[in-house]
């Protein structure tokens, strides 16, 4: 899925491979440092090095640059993936604060900082397996 915003995409005006590859990185460091995430760092291996490059590769397709997680593994089946983990409104309100804080020192404008939020909500939404 190709989130575009008006004539360049979001890995484009994240800063390309190298923009995508920071926000990543930025995204598991603050997951680990912050107790609010705790409940979804618990989710992840001690070493969380294939979780990072995962998550890299699938949002430089997503976002619109290569799509390198296709490339590997095929179609991503996201929900798929994912349905061994007790997912809910927490989880998913975790994941996207984490997010939502280090784009704050993305190059994103406001604007395409909240469209980005929005679309990436949706994502996490539709991951929710459990009610609470």
């Amino acid at each position: 899925m190709v989130v575009p915003h008006v004539d360049h995409s979001y890995y484009e005006l994240l800063g390309g491979e190298a923009g995508v590859r920071t926000l990543v990185d930025d995204f598991y460091d603050h997951m680990q440092l912050d107790e609010r995430f705790a409940g979804i760092r618990a989710m992840h291996p001690q070493d969380m090095s294939t979780s990072r490059d995962k998550l890299f590769w699938f949002l430089s397709g997503w976002l619109g640059g290569p799509p390198l997680f296709e490339e590997k593994f095929g179609h991503p089946r996201l929900r798929a993936r994912h349905l061994p983990f007790s997912i809910g409104a927490s989880e998913r309100d975790q994941w996207m604060t984490c997010m939502a804080d280090v784009m704050e020192k993305s190059a994103l404008s406001p604007e395409a900082r909240t469209g980005l939020i929005g679309a990436l909500f949706k994502t996490a939404d539709w991951m929710r397996n459990k009610d609470v």
